[in-house]
């Protein structure tokens, strides 16, 4: 067996276990890593070591370690109840503010990533208060920031306008914002009317109950740290986890929260699953895995089907790859090409389908926005489930973004 197909298995086996097991599927990737790479690959310990995500690692432990120290002291907790109060106890309202909150502040330049380190910590709080599921919460904030995220001056837009125009496919800068948009709500609205079906009008927290609560002075210099981070990130462009890092210990300095409950709230489970299973896509990078499974799925498009088909390739791809990193780089410059060989198509109908298949199924905890969502639930029974919540939808949604491509891109395109 080739290196590539081992490592292609070695994933398919360990996702396979994630939705049947209790283990920590990250301890399994990691073991299935190294004995692929050494048996099959020939790579060196430290070659597949190299494969660990040192970046999101620190994003995760600085987000969730600043964000801990604000529940700690309480913080959390109090925003929560004044928030609850806010919407006069509609717990039903609540998603939707965070779906467009994400959607506002993703579009406006730090992109769905930054925007959902920033989110959801607190959005998961707000929405434990009210009563809503941490998979509603998940899917809101996520499919929020995803929603604005190709947008011309956010990161990813600007990657996506740019392989795009390298492509000869420049100028579509609208067109690539709004059917990402509408995409993502097309999804979310039918995750909010699912989930929220058996909604209770209220939910966890009442309004007479936020009454009278308010915000003491270790209170308030949470929420000036906190926002001083936030604007950091957005408008200094500072890294998000080694940011949180520098505020969290600037709130441990001041004495406004207790560091050690802080470091005890961290999910150091949920952290392993995530940074475990990266290691072993990584691997398949390398091996040329990725290319094995893409090319087994592109061999079945047709002029009359490739923009489903893409679709359907480049969300399955991403769902465990980077997609900003990896699938947009690597699939937008070769639409032309792609579009020629198959003898018809449009081509910028194809490079929409990228976009939209690749960013669709970005809430899977093997991609980093549902991975900064599984980090805000503590509870490791919680977040196995979440985990297999997100990883079922994520991977649905290549098929959803397959089907709303091959109907709705090629009519966006032409007008």
């Amino acid at each position: 067996m080739s290196a590539a197909a081992a490592s292609l298995l070695a994933l398919l086996v360990a996702l396979a276990i994630s939705l049947g097991s209790r283990v920590n599927v990250g301890v399994v990737a990691i073991v299935f890593a190294f004995l692929v790479g050494t048996s099959f690959a020939g790579f060196s310990v430290d070659q597949i070591a190299a494969g660990f995500p040192s970046s999101l690692f620190l994003t995760l432990v600085g987000v969730t370690l600043l964000f801990g120290l604000a529940e700690a002291n309480g913080t959390l907790e109090r925003l929560a109840h004044l928030a609850v109060r806010s919407v006069r106890g509609r717990a039903r309202a609540i998603p939707l503010l965070f779906f467009f909150a994400a959607m506002a502040l993703s579009s406006v330049g730090p992109g769905a990533i930054s925007t959902v380190a920033l989110f959801a910590p607190l959005a998961m709080a707000i929405g434990t208060r009210a009563g809503l599921s941490p998979f509603l919460v998940s899917l809101m904030v996520a499919n929020g920031a995803n929603a604005g995220n190709l947008s011309p001056v956010s990161a990813v837009g600007i990657i996506a306008n740019t392989k795009m125009a390298t492509a000869g496919l420049g100028h579509h800068e609208a067109k690539v914002w709004l059917a990402n948009f509408l995409a993502h709500a097309i999804a979310a609205m039918v995750a909010y009317a699912w989930l929220t079906r058996r909604t209770a009008p209220m939910g966890a927290v009442s309004a007479n109950e936020s009454t009278g609560v308010t915000l003491a002075g270790k209170h308030w210099i949470t929420v000036a740290v906190v926002a001083t981070w936030i604007a950091g990130v957005l408008f200094l462009e500072m890294p998000v986890g080694p940011a949180a890092f520098a505020a969290a210990a600037l709130l441990v300095l001041l004495r406004c929260s207790d560091e050690a409950s802080a470091l005890r709230s961290i999910p150091w489970g949920v952290i392993l699953m995530v940074c475990g299973v990266t290691v072993l896509v990584a691997l398949l990078e390398k091996t040329g895995g990725m290319e094995l499974f893409s090319g087994l799925l592109a061999a079945l498009a047709s002029p009359a089907t490739v923009n489903g088909v893409v679709a359907l390739v480049t969300g399955l791809i991403s769902s465990w790859s980077s997609t900003a990193g990896v699938v947009l780089p690597a699939f937008l410059p070769a639409v032309p090409g792609l579009v020629s060989k198959l003898g018809g198509g449009d081509p910028l109908a194809v490079a929409l389908s990228v976009n939209v298949g690749a960013s669709m199924v970005d809430v899977s905890p093997l991609s980093t926005l549902g991975a900064l969502c599984l980090a805000t639930v503590r509870d490791p029974a919680a977040a196995r489930q979440l985990f297999r919540q997100l990883l079922v939808w994520g991977l649905a949604m290549s098929a959803v973004a397959a089907l709303l491509c091959q109907l709705g891109a090629g009519f966006l395109a032409r007008h």
